[in-house]
Order: structure tokens, then C-alpha cells, then sequence
């Protein structure tokens, strides 16, 4: 199983549906809860070069976007592939 991490805010909607994806599908991450830690946003601004906004996803690694871009590669089939790498 792929090693799937996620930054996400509390408050965020979506945020809860990036997550509520990973969950249907069984998959277990690691969740950095940055509501209100501008050290912790800053480290994740660092790790993804640039994009500000929550949540941002990592594959093994490798930053794949946010929530638009988790759903997008689960629509065309690229999504499980990953997870299972």
C-alpha cells in the first residue's frame, strides 16, 4: 500500500470530501491537521513548491494536488493504481 499523506483544515469542505474519498476506499494516511499553525502551513507550502490552499495530497511522495485533482484521478481510473503501488 502506497504511503498517503494529507494536509487538511478542520473546517474545510474540501477537505472532508478528499478525505471522505480516501476513507470509502479504505485507505489508511497520515493526516496534518494546519488549522491555525502557520509553521505547519508553511512546511506544506514548501513540500507541495508553491499551491497555498487545502487540502494538498501526497502519494509516496509525490505531491498529486488537492481535492479536485484526487477526484479527477480517481474518474479516470488512475487513482487505485497509485494507492496500491
Amino acid at each position: 500500500m502506497a504511503k498517503v499523506e494529507i494536509y487538511y483544515w478542520t473546517t474545510c469542505p474540501f477537505c472532508a470530501r478528499a478525505l471522505g474519498l480516501l476513507e470509502k476506499k479504505g485507505v489508511e494516511y497520515t493526516g496534518y491537521d494546519i488549522t491555525g499553525d502557520e509553521d505547519a502551513r508553511a512546511k506544506m507550502i514548501e513540500r507541495t513548491g508553491g499551491p497555498k490552499s487545502v487540502p494538498q495530497i501526497f502519494i509516496d511522495d509525490k505531491h498529486i494536488g488537492g481535492c479536485d485533482d484526487i477526484h479527477a484521478l480517481d474518474a479516470k481510473g488512475e487513482l487505485d493504481p497509485l494507492l496500491t503501488a
